[in-house]
Protein backbone atom coordinates (compact mmCIF):
# COMPACT_ATOMS: atom_id res chain seq x y z
CA UNK A 1 0.00 0.00 0.00
CA UNK A 2 2.90 2.41 0.92
CA UNK A 3 4.28 1.30 -2.48
CA UNK A 4 1.19 2.04 -4.26
CA UNK A 5 1.15 5.69 -2.60
CA UNK A 6 4.91 6.60 -2.94
CA UNK A 7 4.11 5.87 -7.04
CA UNK A 8 0.75 8.23 -6.92
CA UNK A 9 2.27 10.90 -5.21
CA UNK A 10 5.46 10.65 -7.73
CA UNK A 11 3.07 10.78 -10.71
CA UNK A 12 1.80 14.12 -8.87
CA UNK A 13 5.31 15.46 -8.59
CA UNK A 14 6.26 15.09 -12.45
CA UNK A 15 3.34 16.95 -13.22
CA UNK A 16 3.69 19.18 -10.56
CA UNK A 17 6.13 22.14 -12.80
CA UNK A 18 3.87 25.07 -13.43
CA UNK A 19 4.63 25.19 -17.86
CA UNK A 20 1.38 26.45 -17.74
CA UNK A 21 2.54 29.71 -15.88
CA UNK A 22 6.05 29.82 -17.37
CA UNK A 23 5.44 32.78 -18.93
CA UNK A 24 3.99 34.96 -16.78
CA UNK A 25 6.08 37.35 -14.46
CA UNK A 26 6.24 35.78 -10.69
CA UNK A 27 5.16 32.33 -11.69
CA UNK A 28 7.89 30.56 -12.97
CA UNK A 29 9.13 27.22 -11.02
CA UNK A 30 11.63 28.02 -8.58
CA UNK A 31 13.95 25.10 -6.98
CA UNK A 32 14.65 21.60 -8.38
CA UNK A 33 12.46 18.43 -7.87
CA UNK A 34 10.24 17.45 -5.41
CA UNK A 35 11.46 14.94 -2.91
CA UNK A 36 8.42 12.75 -1.34
CA UNK A 37 9.17 11.37 2.18
CA UNK A 38 6.54 8.60 3.05
CA UNK A 39 6.80 9.44 6.42
CA UNK A 40 5.24 12.91 5.86
CA UNK A 41 1.83 14.31 5.61
CA UNK A 42 0.62 14.97 2.07
CA UNK A 43 -0.04 18.44 1.21
CA UNK A 44 -2.68 18.30 -1.98
CA UNK A 45 -3.03 22.24 -3.44
CA UNK A 46 -5.74 22.86 -6.29
CA UNK A 47 -6.41 26.33 -7.87
CA UNK A 48 -5.54 28.79 -11.25
CA UNK A 49 -2.14 30.30 -11.73
CA UNK A 50 -1.99 32.26 -8.83
CA UNK A 51 -1.62 28.74 -6.58
CA UNK A 52 1.05 28.09 -9.59
CA UNK A 53 2.89 30.88 -8.56
CA UNK A 54 2.81 30.50 -4.66
CA UNK A 55 2.70 26.57 -4.30
CA UNK A 56 7.09 26.41 -4.55
CA UNK A 57 6.72 28.89 -1.61
CA UNK A 58 4.57 26.71 0.05
CA UNK A 59 6.43 24.03 -0.39
CA UNK A 60 10.00 25.65 0.86
CA UNK A 61 7.90 26.66 3.98
CA UNK A 62 6.85 23.40 4.87
CA UNK A 63 9.93 21.68 3.96
CA UNK A 64 10.73 18.89 6.12
CA UNK A 65 7.25 18.92 7.37
CA UNK A 66 4.89 18.03 4.83
CA UNK A 67 4.80 16.66 1.55
CA UNK A 68 3.63 19.82 -1.13
CA UNK A 69 2.22 18.45 -4.07
CA UNK A 70 0.33 20.34 -7.18
CA UNK A 71 -1.33 18.87 -10.40
CA UNK A 72 0.75 20.13 -13.74
CA UNK A 73 -2.43 21.67 -14.56
CA UNK A 74 -4.13 25.38 -14.52
CA UNK A 75 -7.21 23.94 -12.49
CA UNK A 76 -9.46 26.81 -14.31
CA UNK A 77 -13.02 27.04 -13.47
CA UNK A 78 -15.24 25.00 -11.32
CA UNK A 79 -16.34 23.18 -15.02
CA UNK A 80 -12.45 22.00 -15.57
CA UNK A 81 -12.91 21.19 -11.75
CA UNK A 82 -15.59 18.53 -11.85
CA UNK A 83 -13.98 16.98 -15.20
CA UNK A 84 -10.48 16.47 -13.61
CA UNK A 85 -11.31 16.20 -10.15
CA UNK A 86 -10.89 12.10 -9.67
CA UNK A 87 -7.37 12.59 -11.73
CA UNK A 88 -6.33 15.25 -9.43
CA UNK A 89 -6.76 12.93 -6.32
CA UNK A 90 -5.94 10.13 -7.56
CA UNK A 91 -6.28 7.04 -5.20
CA UNK A 92 -3.45 8.10 -3.02
CA UNK A 93 -3.68 9.64 1.25
CA UNK A 94 -4.61 12.85 1.34
CA UNK A 95 -3.97 14.85 4.95
CA UNK A 96 -4.94 18.10 4.00
CA UNK A 97 -6.12 19.42 0.38
CA UNK A 98 -6.18 23.65 -0.17
CA UNK A 99 -7.85 24.50 -3.01
CA UNK A 100 -9.84 27.58 -4.79
CA UNK A 101 -12.00 28.05 -7.91
CA UNK A 102 -13.13 31.79 -9.17
CA UNK A 103 -11.26 33.66 -10.85
CA UNK A 104 -11.69 31.86 -13.67
CA UNK A 105 -15.63 31.11 -13.36
CA UNK A 106 -16.18 34.80 -12.58
CA UNK A 107 -14.21 36.11 -15.57
CA UNK A 108 -15.58 37.08 -18.98
CA UNK A 109 -14.33 35.60 -22.46
CA UNK A 110 -15.12 36.42 -26.21
CA UNK A 111 -13.77 33.91 -28.76
CA UNK A 112 -12.67 37.18 -31.47
CA UNK A 113 -10.77 39.19 -28.08
CA UNK A 114 -6.91 39.63 -28.43
CA UNK A 115 -6.60 39.81 -24.84
CA UNK A 116 -4.62 36.79 -22.81
CA UNK A 117 -7.24 33.88 -22.68
CA UNK A 118 -9.63 35.90 -25.18
CA UNK A 119 -10.78 38.07 -21.69
CA UNK A 120 -13.43 40.64 -23.05
CA UNK A 121 -15.46 42.15 -20.12
CA UNK A 122 -17.67 44.12 -22.72
CA UNK A 123 -18.92 41.79 -25.08
CA UNK A 124 -17.62 38.86 -23.77
CA UNK A 125 -19.65 35.93 -21.58
CA UNK A 126 -19.13 35.16 -18.10
CA UNK A 127 -17.86 31.66 -17.61
CA UNK A 128 -19.98 30.57 -14.58
CA UNK A 129 -23.09 32.39 -13.22
CA UNK A 130 -23.30 32.67 -9.38
CA UNK A 131 -25.64 29.74 -9.29
CA UNK A 132 -23.92 27.55 -11.21
CA UNK A 133 -20.88 28.65 -9.36
CA UNK A 134 -22.41 27.20 -6.16
CA UNK A 135 -23.65 24.27 -7.56
CA UNK A 136 -20.42 23.03 -8.64
CA UNK A 137 -18.57 23.73 -5.48
CA UNK A 138 -20.94 22.00 -3.62
CA UNK A 139 -20.31 18.83 -5.76
CA UNK A 140 -16.53 19.98 -5.51
CA UNK A 141 -16.92 19.71 -2.29
CA UNK A 142 -19.06 16.42 -1.57
CA UNK A 143 -15.62 14.95 -3.77
CA UNK A 144 -13.43 16.38 -1.40
CA UNK A 145 -14.74 15.25 1.68
CA UNK A 146 -14.38 11.84 0.47
CA UNK A 147 -10.79 11.68 0.58
CA UNK A 148 -10.58 12.43 4.15
CA UNK A 149 -8.80 15.08 4.14
CA UNK A 150 -8.51 18.78 6.26
CA UNK A 151 -10.11 20.68 3.55
CA UNK A 152 -8.99 24.50 3.36
CA UNK A 153 -10.97 26.87 1.36
CA UNK A 154 -8.37 29.61 -0.55
CA UNK A 155 -10.89 32.70 -1.04
CA UNK A 156 -10.54 33.90 -4.67
CA UNK A 157 -7.87 37.07 -4.71
CA UNK A 158 -8.56 40.52 -5.53
CA UNK A 159 -9.44 41.47 -8.86
CA UNK A 160 -7.53 44.93 -9.35
CA UNK A 161 -8.73 47.80 -11.42
CA UNK A 162 -8.37 47.80 -15.26
CA UNK A 163 -8.71 43.98 -15.49
CA UNK A 164 -9.79 43.24 -19.33
CA UNK A 165 -11.78 40.07 -18.39
CA UNK A 166 -12.94 41.05 -14.91
CA UNK A 167 -15.35 43.29 -13.11
CA UNK A 168 -14.08 44.90 -9.78
CA UNK A 169 -16.34 43.67 -7.15
CA UNK A 170 -17.30 40.32 -8.66
CA UNK A 171 -14.25 38.40 -6.62
CA UNK A 172 -16.60 39.97 -3.35
CA UNK A 173 -19.47 38.13 -4.74
CA UNK A 174 -17.98 34.94 -5.52
CA UNK A 175 -16.35 34.56 -2.68
CA UNK A 176 -19.81 35.11 -0.73
CA UNK A 177 -21.17 32.49 -2.66
CA UNK A 178 -18.23 30.08 -2.24
CA UNK A 179 -18.61 31.05 2.12
CA UNK A 180 -22.14 29.97 2.21
CA UNK A 181 -20.71 26.60 0.52
CA UNK A 182 -18.27 26.18 2.89
CA UNK A 183 -19.61 27.49 6.17
CA UNK A 184 -22.85 24.88 5.66
CA UNK A 185 -20.10 22.06 5.08
CA UNK A 186 -17.92 23.46 8.48
CA UNK A 187 -14.75 23.95 6.12
CA UNK A 188 -12.29 26.48 6.93
CA UNK A 189 -10.95 29.48 5.25
CA UNK A 190 -8.22 31.16 3.93
CA UNK A 191 -8.70 34.82 3.52
CA UNK A 192 -6.87 35.08 0.70
CA UNK A 193 -8.90 38.13 -0.38
CA UNK A 194 -8.19 40.09 2.77
CA UNK A 195 -4.71 39.79 2.43
CA UNK A 196 -4.09 40.38 -1.68
CA UNK A 197 -6.65 43.36 -0.64
CA UNK A 198 -3.75 44.96 1.25
CA UNK A 199 -1.52 44.69 -1.52
CA UNK A 200 0.22 47.89 -3.33
CA UNK A 201 0.45 47.75 -6.83
CA UNK A 202 4.31 47.42 -6.31
CA UNK A 203 3.28 43.68 -5.36
CA UNK A 204 1.40 43.12 -8.95
CA UNK A 205 2.81 42.38 -12.15
CA UNK A 206 1.33 44.99 -13.91
CA UNK A 207 -1.26 47.47 -13.22
CA UNK A 208 -5.31 45.62 -13.91
CA UNK A 209 -2.97 42.15 -13.47
CA UNK A 210 -4.18 39.60 -11.38
CA UNK A 211 -0.74 38.28 -11.30
CA UNK A 212 1.85 38.85 -8.40
CA UNK A 213 5.28 39.66 -8.60
CA UNK A 214 7.90 36.99 -6.50
CA UNK A 215 7.83 39.23 -3.60
CA UNK A 216 3.76 39.09 -3.88
CA UNK A 217 3.77 35.60 -4.26
CA UNK A 218 6.66 35.24 -1.69
CA UNK A 219 3.53 37.03 0.82
CA UNK A 220 0.91 34.50 -0.10
CA UNK A 221 3.24 31.51 0.25
CA UNK A 222 3.48 32.25 4.09
CA UNK A 223 0.33 32.59 4.85
CA UNK A 224 -1.22 29.98 2.77
CA UNK A 225 1.46 27.77 4.85
CA UNK A 226 0.54 28.80 7.73
CA UNK A 227 -2.92 28.10 7.70
CA UNK A 228 -1.85 24.10 6.14
CA UNK A 229 0.57 24.24 8.73
CA UNK A 230 -2.37 24.77 11.47
CA UNK A 231 -4.32 21.83 9.80
CA UNK A 232 -1.52 18.63 9.45
CA UNK A 233 -2.11 15.91 11.37
CA UNK A 234 -1.58 16.35 14.94
CA UNK A 235 -2.76 20.13 15.17
CA UNK A 236 -5.89 19.84 14.46
CA UNK A 237 -9.05 17.56 14.57
CA UNK A 238 -10.03 16.25 10.64
CA UNK A 239 -12.67 18.58 9.14
CA UNK A 240 -13.15 21.33 12.11
CA UNK A 241 -12.62 24.71 11.52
Amino acid sequence: MKLKLLIVLLALVVAASPVSAAKQKGAKPRGGPVTIDPALPNVLILGDSISIGYTPGVREELKAKANVIRPNANCGDTMIGLANIDKWLGDGKWDVIHFNWGLWDLCYRHPESKEQGRRDKVNGTQSTSTADYEKNLETLVARLKQTGAVLIWAETTVVPEGEAGRFVGDDAKYNAVAARVMQKHGIRTDDLHALTKTFGPELFTKPGDVHYTPEGYAKIAKHVAAKVAEALPGKAKNGKP
